[in-house]
C-alpha cells in the first residue's frame, strides 16, 4: 500500500499531475488555485517539464491548445472568472478533437465575486464552456484523495476519447489538508508519437497532421460534430460514476457533489439517528451526468433535496434524470458561504415533517 502524506489539495493536484505524465502546465494566478501554479513553477523544471505563467489566462489556455495538438499530456488550472476567460480557447481545442485537463478550483460570482468557496461554475462547466456543440468530460471530487485519483483518470480519459477534461474542485477542497497516497509512484510516460493524430513531426514517413476547428463547408463541419456526438455516446454509455448511502430505505434522497457532499452526508447520518429515512446520493461524474445512477438511488423515495453552494444550478438536472416523476427541493448556500450540516439537518426535519 502507497505510503501516504499530509498534503493540501491544490498541491496534491499538482503532484498527481506531474505522475500522471503531464509534461506542461500554463496559467496564470487566480486565488484559490494558485499553489497548484505555486508547486508546479518548482517540481516540473525538475521532471523536465515545462512551466510557463503566461501574461492572461486568454494566452495560458491558447498554449494549451498548441501543446495539446503536438500530442503531450498538458494542462492548466484557475478559478471562476479565469475559466470564464479561457472558454474561446477552450472551444478551438474541443473543435480540433484534442484533449487536455482544465482545472476549475472555484470561488464566489459572477463578475469579480469572491474569493471563498462556491459551486457556482456548475452551470458554465457543465453546459456553457464554449461556443458551439461540444462537451468536456466534468470530474467533481469530494476529498483530497479522490482528487488525486481523478487526475489521472482524466488525462486518460481526455486521451481515448480526444477530449477536454475537467476537474471541478472548490476553494474548500483546494485550501483543505489531508493524508493522500499515491498510486502512481513512477512517472507515467505518454509518448506522443503514438497518437496518430498528433501534430509532433512525422520524419517524412506519414502525410501530415493538421490541428483545425475551421470548416468553411457545412457539410464538412456537420460531419464531424455527428462523429464527435457518436464518441460521447460511448463516453456516457461506459464512463458515469455516481456513490450513494442509504438509499435503500430512504423517504428522501439528498443529491449533492463535492466538498458539499461530505456536510450533507454528515447532516443525514445526523438526520437517521433522530429517525428519518433519509439518503444521499454524490455524483462523481457531472458530465456525462449519471442520470440512472441518481434515478436508481432515488427510486424508493418519496422526495429528493438537492444541496448545493449555489442557487441550484444542478436542480434541473437532478429533475431530468428522475423524468420528473418526484418533487425535488433545493437547500444551498451561495457568495462563499459554506452551508452547516444543522441547516441542512433542519430542511431534512422540516421535509420530514420533524418541523
Amino acid at each position: 500500500m502507497a505510503e501516504k502524506s499530509l498534503m493540501k489539495g491544490n498541491e496534491a493536484l499538482a503532484e498527481a499531475a506531474i505522475r500522471a505524465g503531464c509534461k506542461c502546465f500554463f496559467g496564470y494566478p487566480i486565488t484559490p488555485q494558485t499553489e497548484i501554479s505555486a508547486y508546479l513553477s518548482k517540481r516540473m523544471p525538475k521532471v523536465g517539464g515545462v512551466f510557463l505563467q503566461a501574461e492572461s489566462e486568454v494566452a495560458a489556455i491558447n498554449m494549451v491548445y498548441g501543446c495539446a495538438g503536438s500530442g503531450i499530456r498538458c494542462m492548466t488550472s484557475s478559478s471562476s472568472p479565469g475559466i470564464s476567460l479561457k472558454t474561446e480557447g477552450i472551444s478551438y481545442i474541443a473543435g480540433s478533437d484534442l484533449p487536455c485537463v482544465i482545472i476549475d478550483v472555484q470561488r464566489g460570482g459572477p463578475g469579480l465575486g469572491g474569493i471563498q468557496p462556491s459551486q457556482a461554475d456548475y452551470w458554465q462547466i457543465t453546459h456553457a464552456l464554449g461556443h458551439g456543440d461540444f462537451h468536456a468530460i466534468v470530474f467533481a471530487p469530494a476529498s483530497v484523495q479522490e482528487m488525486v485519483d481523478t487526475v489521472t483518470k482524466a488525462f486518460d480519459l481526455a486521451d481515448e476519447y480526444r477530449m477536454p477534461a475537467v476537474i471541478l474542485a472548490d476553494g474548500l477542497l483546494g485550501q483543505m489538508m489531508e493524508p493522500v497516497a499515491f498510486e502512481d509512484t513512477e512517472i507515467k510516460m505518454s509518448d506522443a508519437s503514438k497518437k496518430p493524430w498528433a501534430a509532433c513531426g512525422h520524419g517524412n514517413k506519414r502525410k501530415h497532421n493538421i490541428i483545425n476547428s475551421l470548416y468553411l463547408k457545412p457539410d464538412q463541419l456537420e460531419d464531424n460534430i455527428r462523429e464527435r456526438f457518436e464518441r460521447y455516446e460511448d463516453l456516457k454509455a461506459k464512463h458515469t460514476e455516481a456513490v450513494s448511502d442509504y438509499c435503500e430505505d430512504a423517504d428522501t434522497v439528498v443529491v449533492a457533489y463535492g466538498s458539499t457532499a461530505r456536510l450533507a452526508k454528515s447532516a443525514v447520518e445526523a438526520a437517521r439517528k433522530d429517525g428519518l429515512k433519509v439518503g444521499i446520493v454524490r455524483p462523481i461524474t457531472l458530465w456525462p451526468y449519471p442520470a440512472k445512477e441518481i434515478a436508481e438511488a432515488c427510486k424508493n423515495a418519496k422526495n429528493v433535496l438537492c444541496v448545493e453552494m449555489s442557487m441550484g444550478q444542478m436542480v434541473d438536472d437532478v429533475k431530468i434524470a428522475l423524468n420528473c416523476s418526484k418533487p425535488v427541493e433545493f437547500y444551498g448556500r451561495t457568495g462563499g458561504v459554506i452551508p452547516k450540516p444543522a441547516e441542512i439537518l433542519a430542511k431534512l426535519r422540516e421535509m420530514g415533517g420533524k418541523n
